[in-house]
């Protein structure tokens, strides 16, 4: 009688996971490096919309910039004020705000833009400037730091240490992100 074993040998098993293990060790950092630029990706675009809101907030109440990144959230489902325009969400309503492995922090300049003609709903003046930066949280969500101000340009810090802050941005001798 003939009995001939059905299945696999030790050494065809131990084959096929030393494969996976080397497909894995392949994509592994390709995947980290995609989380890292989507992370970065993600800040970039969330400081364009602080920014947009900025200048929204400026003209829309006629007060300049706002003194805290708060002032442009607010609660979900109440009408916007001064105080809470709504024009950002409520994450980014913090300040320091967290999003996407990065911190975002917020700095006004400290100018008032209105010494005469304050709105009475705002109660007091915005600034004539403000800062924002987005730091990484870690290495491993980010490996560049970005800041924006009332001018629009993002900056770039492509060797950032983490929480790092660039305020004011227009003077931290960083270049335009291209």
């Amino acid at each position: 009688m003939n009995k001939k074993q059905k299945g696999f040998s030790l050494i065809e098993l131990l084959i096929v996971v030393a494969i996976i293990l080397i497909i894995a060790a392949i994509a592994i950092p390709n995947l980290l490096r995609a989380k890292i630029a989507a992370n970065q990706s993600a800040a970039v675009g969330t400081l364009r919309t602080i920014s947009s809101a900025e200048e929204t907030f400026s003209s829309t109440y006629s007060d300049g910039f706002t003194l805290t990144q708060a002032q442009l959230g607010g609660a979900a489902g109440a009408a916007g004020t001064c105080a809470a325009a709504h024009l950002i969400d409520e994450v980014l309503g913090n300040d320091p705000a967290t999003k996407s492995g990065y911190v975002f922090t917020f700095a006004n300049n400290g100018i008032p833009a209105l010494t005469t003609g304050i709105p009475a709903a705002c109660g007091g003046s915005g600034d004539t400037g403000f800062s924002v930066t987005a730091a990484p949280i870690s290495l491993s969500t980010g490996t560049a730091a970005y800041c924006i101000d009332e001018t629009g340009v993002v900056r770039v810090d492509s060797a950032a240490t983490v929480g790092e802050i660039m305020n004011p941005c227009s003077t931290s001798g960083k270049p335009p992100l291209q």
